[in-house]
């Protein structure tokens, strides 16, 4: 029994996708490779998996023809050290949001903290965070005293003009 020719649509079942997708890639990266040595170009071929994982396939000509090549491939050393360097932010940013998860966890769960100077910091907070709160529920009484008080509503106001009040 031969080979048929498939009908070319949408797999639904993900396994038989996965499946399909690790056997064709070899074939297509072994025609990206003929073509560019048939043809001697420079080849760049990026596909996503499935489940997303990307393959990078990369073919450059044997022998630069001229400078422009050669500029260009410093181009490509200048693009790489910018995603080295991306590549390093985003490591120190991943450590400190790291950090950051850590200090809510702590304010979760102060049993686990073991540094002193951390818990002096949460002590402080605290502090700080109890005076307001204080105040605001100083504040709040007040005015519940005073709308409470008899004649204190807004219609016995009485608008006097200052000249009225000096005689």
């Amino acid at each position: 029994m031969g080979r048929r020719k498939l009908k070319i649509q949408r797999l639904e079942c993900v396994k038989a996708r996965q499946a399909k997708y690790s056997k064709r890639k070899i074939g297509i990266l072994k025609k990206a490779k003929e073509l560019a040595i048939l043809c001697d170009i420079d080849l760049a071929l990026l596909m996503f998996s499935p489940t997303g994982k990307p393959t990078l396939y990369i073919i450059k000509k044997m022998y630069p023809i001229d400078d422009s090549e050669v500029l260009s491939n410093n181009s490509l050393i200048d693009r790489e050290e910018a995603v080295k360097a991306k590549q390093a932010e985003l490591l120190e940013l991943r450590e400190k949001l790291a950090q950051k998860r850590k200090i809510l966890r702590d304010w979760t769960n102060p049993d686990k903290i073991d540094d002193l100077r951390q818990i002096k910091i949460m002590e402080e907070h605290l502090v700080a965070t109890l005076a307001r709160v204080k105040s605001k529920k100083g504040a709040m009484d007040l005015r519940t005293q005073e709308a409470q008080l008899p004649g204190s509503s807004m219609e016995s106001l009485v608008f006097v003009p200052f000249c009225l009040i000096n005689e």
